[in-house]
């Protein structure tokens, strides 16, 4: 018998339907994601941290990324610019992330000669490229929300961080 083309797409889209159907299945009984990953630390599920996901994603192949770190009861913070992290790549911020309170000045110091920056996303703030070990660039977080940040000159690079303000 010869089927005619309209049962051959109709045969097809069923075929389709099926199977996405089955990569979209829902969750097992036990809760498990089926891909055996990592369950999230306490940090990534404390409801009061806000951005975690956001900067988790935004900083995925910094090489010294390993959480936000908490300042909020620091009333300043310093991040270096240009600085190496311990496996000896050059161009990270350190610490890549911070959480800190509203009203918190951060500064970034230049800790190698290079040229750096300090430029957000969003562009709330930009330092513009600094030159030279010892220079610092300060900005005071007034607004709270979840501030993703890049250096223009080594963004190839990964040199990337975060702010999240509380």
């Amino acid at each position: 018998m010869e089927m005619s083309r309209r049962q051959i797409l109709a045969g097809s889209g069923v075929a389709l339907i099926g199977s996405i159907a089955g990569c979209l299945g829902g969750d097992d009984a036990t809760g498990s994601d089926g891909n055996g990953g990592d369950t999230p630390t306490d940090e990534e599920t404390d409801g009061n941290n806000s951005g975690n996901q956001e900067v988790a994603d935004y900083l995925s192949e910094v090489a010294n990324y390993d959480g936000i770190d908490d300042r909020t009861d620091e009333g300043s913070v310093t991040v270096r610019n240009g600085a190496v992290d311990g496996a000896g790549q050059q161009f990270v911020f350190d610490p890549a992330a911070i959480r800190v309170s509203l009203g918190t000045d951060v500064t970034w110091e230049w800790v190698d000669s290079n040229s750096h920056s300090v430029t957000a996303e969003d562009e709330t703030f930009d330092s513009s490229l600094i030159s030279g070990e010892g220079e610092t660039w300060a900005y005071t977080f007034d607004e709270p929300g979840t501030y993703l940040y890049y250096c223009i000159a080594h963004r190839a690079l990964e040199q990337k961080g975060a702010v999240v303000v509380e």
